[in-house]
Parts: structure tokens; C-alpha cells; sequence
């Protein structure tokens, strides 16, 4: 074997590393965001439809907190701070946000669970942490979230003990999304024509 066959070969290795490792570090976010979805790892919830639990009279804690990223400038906060509900049953909380601002600021919400074990069984039918959210100057919004605890905690070895959980969201700012040209043309227009 020659001296230029054994550096091909080298090369051809190393690249196959390179594009392996590339593959790998691409595919990761989406494969653990799957993983934490299906698991309920690291205190992400499960999304649902509809809320198809039976519904029982044992009865948990439910907290709820509410932050935001450094620089946000929104006010944001949890209507309830808690509420006792029974395991299988769907309820409705709600958060509220507020642009204090004097322009339009978007943010979406990121959010967890704890104990980070009862993140399987936190349901979610309906949440604002599905969209991005766009706040006007001076704008407040209440925004709900539907969810349900699945009765298969109790037979949970590490979760039947559960008292109370705590649904925390995080909203972090995000860039406004950009206008149509459509939209943008028609806004031109109608502010044309309220000069006249």
C-alpha cells in the first residue's frame, strides 16, 4: 500500500468522523426534546387531545410559578398560585402578561415541571407555550392552560408519594415576526386614507 492510498484512507476515516459527529450534534435536540416528551425527563409534560382519565377522588397540589429571561420586560404572573384538584381531572389556570412597554414585544414560553418525576403524568390538553405571543404597548392578556395529572402516577413507584407540583414557565423574548407584504400594504393603505 502506497504512502497516498494510506492517507486517502486516513482522510476518508476522519471525514466519516467529521460528518458522523455532525449528524449526531444536528440530530440531538430534536431526539432529546422527543426523549423528555415521551419520558416526561427532566420535568417536561405530556401533551394530549382530550383528557380521556378516569377521574379520581385522591387529590394533589398543584403550584403554580411564573419568570422571566433577563432583559424580558413583560410582567408575568400566575392568576392562582395553587389549587387542589383531583388526579384525572381537567382544570384550567391561568397566567397573565403584560407589555409595560411603549412598543410591541413578542415572547414564547418555555416551561418544566416538579418533581421532575411527575413530568410524565402532567398533561397538558391546552396551552399559550404552544404559540409564540405578541404583546402591544400597554397590552394584557390572560392566557390558559388546560391540563389534567394522569391517574398512572399512583402506580408509579417513584411518584405515588407526590403531594404537590409546581408547573413553572419561563417567557423569554423572541424577534417580532415580519409582516406580509399584503398586510403591510394594507396597513399603508388604511393609514392613507384616515388622512384624507
Amino acid at each position: 500500500m502506497t504512502l497516498a492510498s494510506k492517507n486517502r484512507r486516513v482522510f476518508a476515516v476522519l471525514a466519516g468522523v467529521v460528518a458522523f459527529t455532525g449528524g449526531a450534534a444536528w440530530a440531538s435536540v430534536p431526539l432529546y426534546d422527543w426523549f423528555c416528551r415521551v419520558t416526561g425527563y427532566g420535568g417536561t409534560t405530556v401533551s394530549a387531545e382530550v383528557a380521556d382519565a378516569e377521574i379520581l377522588e385522591k387529590t394533589i397540589q398543584i403550584r403554580f410559578d411564573a419568570s422571566l429571561e433577563r432583559g424580558m420586560p413583560w410582567d408575568f404572573k400566575p392568576l392562582e398560585r395553587q389549587m387542589e384538584i383531583r388526579i384525572g381531572e381537567s382544570v384550567l389556570a391561568y397566567y397573565q402578561a403584560s407589555n409595560p412597554t411603549d412598543f410591541p414585544v413578542a415572547g414564547t414560553a418555555s416551561f418544566n415541571v416538579y418533581p421532575f418525576t411527575a413530568g410524565g403524568y402532567f398533561v397538558k390538553l391546552d396551552c399559550f407555550c404552544f404559540e409564540e405571543q405578541v404583546l402591544q404597548p400597554g397590552e394584557s392578556v390572560v392566557m390558559p392552560v388546560n391540563f389534567y395529572v394522569d391517574p398512572e402516577i399512583l402506580n408509579d413507584q417513584e411518584s405515588s408519594l407526590t403531594e404537590v407540583i409546581t408547573l413553572s414557565y419561563t417567557f423569554h423574548e423572541t424577534e417580532l415576526p415580519t409582516e406580509s407584504p399584503s398586510a403591510s400594504l394594507q396597513n399603508n393603505n388604511s393609514e392613507s386614507l384616515r388622512g384624507l
